[in-house]
């Protein structure tokens, strides 16, 4: 079985950049190639095109065409006729895309087309409450109709894309995966009194209310810390720096306990989750964070959101706690329960690394990835 990964990111020194979806595709990729699948990841939008394999993976780095009109009809054409080239030359026997901006709208593919939903454009606005552009939407809509099979990494993600775009067709569901090797218990001591943020600083992942948030917490213990780990995003409200108006919001006191650092290799995260005593990630809008898991496989206790995806992931109350980031007094107050008893928190974690290892592990979902796609090329 060979199968075909389309994507705009991938965890790969010679990729521009690479996120969420990245990383999700980075997982399952290592690990089909490691269960014999022959794999085959064309990362699109590059700077510099590249063929190369490694570990057993082809990569294909395809470089951004410029158009002087319809570069959006025509970089979509350039793409299905190099697919369909490794297609026919490689015998691939499926091609996966995001749903991300709808990359595959208008392609006819030679072989079966599945579009796994991380997350597109029209679900993060509509999440978010802001409005979205026309032709994003077209697009989105085209590819999810026009693809042969629909993936979704949670059923919140599922059912809310389907109500978006009126979607009646059968969407099956196989989470995101961690490598619960790679992310393992730290055998290092945490630092007391030590919280981390990690990702991107922007609205949509609840950093402002995080603000207000740790307020609260340095009011009732002045010692604590806060990392924030990720990159600065451009507010798309304000129109200005997320971590301006982060600090906008900060207390003089809280301010003192805050320290940003813009971003570290993504080998390097797992240090700083290891020192942390208790990982803050309150999101108003993912569809199954990888972050969440990373954290949770190495026995942390978290307090993040409880909107949509968190039940699919967090047992409130055993692995951590759940709340709305907008209640700050609460949030806060589930932070401090964590600081206040190690015991907990440790115990907590614990739980948090077994409901991860059980449910969403690589070795786990790589073999329900397996088996999707046997049902979809019909072997």
């Amino acid at each position: 079985m060979h199968i075909g990964f389309l994507t705009p990111e991938f965890p790969h020194s010679k990729v521009n950049s690479s996120a969420g979806i990245g990383t999700s595709i980075g997982n399952m990729v290592v690990a089909l190639a490691a269960k014999g699948v022959a794999v085959s990841v064309f990362v699109y939008g590059q700077k510099e095109g590249a063929i190369f394999t490694e570990d057993g993976i082809r990569f294909h780095l395809i470089r951004q065409r410029k158009y002087k009109v319809g570069g959006w009809y025509l970089y979509r054409k350039f793409l299905q006729n190099y697919l369909n080239k490794f297609i026919a030359i490689d015998k691939i026997e499926a091609i996966e895309a995001p749903d991300w901006t709808g990359i595959t709208a208008f392609m006819k593919l030679r072989c079966p087309l599945v579009i796994r939903m991380h997350g597109s454009d029209a679900y993060f606005c509509t999440l978010e409450g802001r409005p979205q552009k026309k032709k994003n939407f077209w697009f989105e809509k085209e590819a999810l109709s026009s693809a042969d099979r629909l993936l979704s990494v949670s059923e919140f993600t599922a059912k809310k894309t389907a109500e978006i775009f009126k979607l009646k067709k059968r969407m099956e569901v196989i989470p995101n995966s961690v490598d619960t090797d790679y992310f393992s218990p730290p055998s290092k001591d945490t630092e007391p009194d030590t919280l981390l943020y990690f990702g991107s600083l922007i609205r949509k992942k609840g950093v402002l209310e995080l603000a207000e948030i740790f307020n609260k917490v340095v009011t009732q213990n002045p010692e604590v810390k806060l990392l924030l780990l990720g990159k600065d995003v451009q507010d798309i409200f304000k129109n200005r720096s997320t971590l301006e108006l982060f600090q906008e919001k900060l207390s003089p006191e809280a301010e003192r306990q805050v320290r940003h650092i813009p971003g570290v290799p993504y080998e390097k995260i797992k240090e700083y989750i290891a020192s942390a005593a208790v990982i803050v990630l309150p999101s108003f809008a993912e569809a199954l964070p990888m972050t969440w898991l990373e954290a949770m496989a190495m026995e942390k206790a978290l307090v993040t959101s409880n909107i949509g995806w968190a039940k699919e992931v967090m047992l409130d109350g055993k692995t951590g706690y759940t709340e709305n980031p907008v209640s700050h007094s609460a949030y806060a107050e589930k932070i401090l329960m964590l600081l206040n008893n190690s015991e907990l928190s440790n115990q907590m974690g614990k739980a948090a690394r077994k409901q991860v290892v059980k449910n969403f592990s690589t070795e786990v979902v790589v073999q329900q990835n397996i088996e999707f796609y046997k049902e979809v090329v019909g072997s």
